[in-house]
């Protein structure tokens, strides 16, 4: 069991041997070179879990870490700040698609109409249309303001 759950990397550079005299602190300096990470790696020492990596980052990093002085945007960021404008113009896309989805339709009709030769709907069905587009314009000259 002396074995170590990561396998040594033949290609690592050899550690010094461990001295014999207490153990100092080590700095930068005197650390040995960290490995080049890319994920997935075929050294499983590289696929290690983040806490095993880096065991400075502990589960209160976040709200216990003194250095973190802003955690966002501030309250309210991301909602709605007028509702009623935003039901508004929900209502009046709704009602906008549901008139170009007619439109869409409409003009199967008519081009149907006027391949089989009946000139007669067609003309109804071509009135329809701009009848159509003159609801949905309408719709956007109800409220300029919002443009």
């Amino acid at each position: 069991m002396t074995e170590s759950p990561f396998p040594r990397d033949p290609e690592a550079p050899t550690p010094p041997a461990a001295p014999t005299t207490p153990a100092a602190p080590t700095t930068p300096e005197t650390a040995p070179p960290r490995p080049v990470y890319t994920p997935g790696s075929a050294q499983p020492r590289l696929n290690r879990p983040v806490h095993e990596r880096y065991p400075q980052i502990r589960p209160t990093s976040g709200y216990g870490d003194p250095r973190i002085t802003r955690t966002g945007p501030g309250p309210g960021a991301g909602t709605e700040q007028e509702p009623e404008r935003s039901a508004k113009l929900t209502a009046r896309l709704t009602l906008a698609l549901t008139v170009v989805i007619g439109q869409l339709w409409g003009l199967t009709i008519v081009v149907d109409e006027w391949m089989t030769g009946d000139t007669g709907t067609a003309w109804w069905g071509a009135g329809f249309l701009v009848l159509s587009f003159l609801v949905v314009l309408g719709l956007w000259a109800v409220d300029p303001k919002d443009r």
